[in-house]
């Protein structure tokens, strides 16, 4: 279930930009009403479909607060939905309502009410087919769909009741577990922290939050367990280096090279961003042009990394050595500037996609350690989507991913130390999903929805992060309490930061709770732009990053604070700056697992020849660590009839030795025992003895 999502701005932009389309469409007729004008959907018969149109005049009314007006016939095209369904059945199945035309420049609305009025799901977006999927609940519903900017089109619509796609069983590694670290009180903008950012300098270790105009730089002391923090304010300013500094801004954001350390922090300006950048964990900064020309009007994003040794522009003009990349969106398309002087200054803005492609918002764009770059997109068409560059933004090809409906919230890319690409993000049912790409887009596989242990419903501002190429974490806003998570006046769930974690690639994922007995927000959060209420404290989008070590660090906004958390009647509006920091169990870099040490007996075999008896036993070292010296022992009853010493056993290897002797007739009962003598020091001792018998 979604609701509104679109920067209001972006409409009546949008609006304007096709006044032209529609004057030419002015003689064309009033549209009809929905035909047929109902329809129904059962376990027996599961799809209905109707259409409308053509409409004329745009109806932009309706926002993330209220559903459109819908005063004169031509507003809005009301289509009444009859579900029947056997009891268990959303189980199995959902509900989907599409609804699509054939110009891609035009763009159409959906809202479905229940009986009573009240809206249960909608797709205000910029995709074409616009969706909203729904639990399969029998009874009456109205879809309305509305002209938001028709442009003389008519539109299709149906209604089908689809099986789910199985999911694969959650992985079996023991989650990760959190600890948070809220601001001091007394830095500036502590208390407003909507949309953090966050970053971490692998050289010197700090980690930078940016909270508003305040940029923090934050040390953790791990020797102690959880470690402590130590947070500072190093925003840019005049006084040290950088005017432009922490001065105005329509949107912050922050970005860190891990290699090289540098950190820049941008406040959108407008048509650009006033830019300052750090090589000194924040002492000096020093100006930026702030982006590319032409620039975005809004929702900007940094990041960087390595050039491309495709396409031009491969090597740096300056002795910096990664480039730095700029992307914003400008309503009808959206522009990507490249730095080659280490974000100094920017090239020309290249259009990396247009309305004919993509909705306009976009998430952070991520740069892989072959160059490639990766702007996200929650709606491209039918689905979400990677658009993707190769030869350091010359081009860009958007990589649509199969299965991931458009949603409300911006999706996020994570991309291995090998290029593995993690795409994160929450679909048309407001559920969690990922896919991995393992040829920069081209294709992707292990599409599944997480959060499935912890019974998330609702899920917002996805974001993603990896290390090894085998590694990542997926972090987001959920809550178990279904239904419209927008409706400030009814919804009543309770939102911890979740956190997924894949060990093997993307097979398999476990869910951690990182805020257990601290709710992020309790009740709605809104994800409808500039329209919503104070139910979006929040704003639009959290941040991930990981340290030098792997230890996974979560910027959140904590919506839920003081008396909040000890009762829920409190709930409040607040936007507190807050880390979530790893803690325990194994981090995105295998390089620092916790160092494991086990030998394990793992089977015994017993022969007879003659009058001797062979005993074949296999010692495995189950542990991370290599094995230098194991003694394994033989007892033929209460008698050692071997004790032989195995060298070199690496982490996971095994090794299989045989000891024989001289047997009389009769039954045997054989004990093979590795490390008898408790050398090894071993996570494990109770699996080093092995016993069989064998008759006459």
């Amino acid at each position: 279930m979604r609701s509104a999502r679109r920067w209001i701005g972006s409409r009546s932009m949008r609006v304007g930009a096709v006044a032209a389309l529609l004057a030419g469409t002015a003689g064309l007729s009033a549209a009809d009403a929905a035909t047929p004008s109902e329809g129904t959907v059962s376990d027996t018969s599961r799809s209905t479909s109707w259409s409308g149109g053509p409409f004329v005049a745009p109806n932009v009314t309706g926002n993330a607060l209220d559903q459109p007006l819908c005063s004169l016939p031509t507003d809005c095209d009301d289509f009444t939905l009859h579900v029947d369904t056997p009891a268990g059945y959303g189980g199995t199945h959902a509900l989907t309502v599409a609804v699509s035309w054939a110009d891609t420049a035009a763009d159409f609305d959906v809202y479905v009410l229940d009986k009573a009025g009240n809206v249960v799901g909608s797709a205000a977006s910029s995709a074409d087919p616009e969706q909203v999927i729904l639990p399969p609940d029998s009874g009456d519903y109205t879809v309305r769909v509305v002209p938001f900017a028709p442009l003389g089109e008519s539109y299709d619509a149906t209604a089908t009741l689809a099986e789910l796609p199985p999911n694969p069983a959650p992985g079996t590694d023991t989650p990760p577990t959190f600890a948070t670290y809220a601001a001091p009180g007394s830095l500036p903008d502590a208390d407003n922290a909507g949309e953090p950012s966050i970053g971490t300098s692998f050289a010197t270790g700090s980690t930078f939050f940016q909270s508003s105009l305040s940029t923090y730089k934050v040390t953790f002391d791990d020797s102690t367990s959880p470690a402590t923090a130590s947070w500072s304010d190093v925003s840019a300013n005049a006084g040290n280096g950088c005017p432009q500094g922490s001065t105005v801004s329509l949107d912050p954001i922050l970005f860190t090279d891990h290699q090289t350390g540098r950190t820049f922090e941008s406040q959108l300006s407008g048509a650009n961003s006033l830019t300052c950048f750090t090589d000194d964990d924040g002492k000096t900064w020093s100006p930026s042009t702030g982006g590319g020309i032409p620039s975005g009007v809004d929702h900007q994003t940094i990041g960087g990394g390595a050039f491309s040794a495709d396409g031009l522009g491969a090597l740096p003009t300056s002795t910096y050595p990664d480039a730095v990349y700029y992307c914003s969106q400008d309503i009808a398309t959206a522009f990507c500037a490249v730095s080659r002087d280490g974000g100094t200054t920017f090239g020309a803005g290249v259009p990396t996609y247009s309305l004919l492609d993509c909705g306009g918002l976009h998430g952070h764009v991520k740069v892989a350690p072959d160059g490639t770059a990766y702007l996200p997109n929650k709606g491209c068409g039918a689905e979400q989507a990677a658009v993707v560059s190769t030869d350091n933004g010359s081009t860009w090809t958007v990589s649509p991913v199969p299965g991931a409906t458009p949603g409300d919230s911006d999706p996020s890319v994570g991309v291995g130390s090998n290029g593995t690409v993690y795409f994160g993000y929450v679909g048309a049912d407001g559920k969690p999903g990922v896919a991995v790409s393992r040829d920069r887009g081209k294709t992707w596989t292990d599409r599944q929805r997480v959060g499935t242990t912890a019974g998330i419903e609702n899920a917002v501002f996805p974001t993603m992060v990896a290390g090894d190429d085998d590694r990542a974490s997926f972090v987001y806003l959920g809550t178990p309490t279904g239904g419209n998570y927008q409706d400030n006046a009814n919804f009543h769930g309770v939102w911890h930061l979740y956190v997924d974690t894949t060990y093997d690639g993307g097979k398999t994922w476990v869910t951690s709770d990182a805020t257990p007995n601290d709710p992020v927000q309790v009740g709605s959060i809104c994800t409808g732009g500039t329209t919503c209420g104070d139910d979006r404290n929040l704003l639009d989008f959290i941040d991930v990053t990981l340290d030098d070590h792997g230890r996974v660090e979560v910027a959140f906004a904590d919506g839920c604070i003081d008396a909040c958390v000890t009762d829920p009647a409190h709930a409040g509006r607040d936007a507190y700056a807050t880390i979530a920091r790893q803690t325990a169990g194994r981090t995105l870099l295998a390089a620092y697992d916790p160092q494991v040490t086990n030998v394990a007996l793992s089977s015994l075999s017993l022969t007879r020849s003659g009058g001797r008896l062979t005993a074949t036993s296999v010692l495995t070292n189950t542990g991370t660590t290599a094995l230098r010296d194991v003694s394994l022992q033989v007892l033929d009853g209460r008698k050692e009839v071997g004790l032989v010493t195995v060298a070199g056993i690496p982490a996971g290897a095994s090794r299989t030795v045989g000891v024989d002797w001289k047997a009389g007739a009769g039954p045997h009962t054989v004990t093979s025992v590795a490390d008898p003598r408790n050398v090894v020091v071993e996570s494990d001792e109770a699996d080093n003895k092995l016993q069989k018998s064998i008759g006459r």
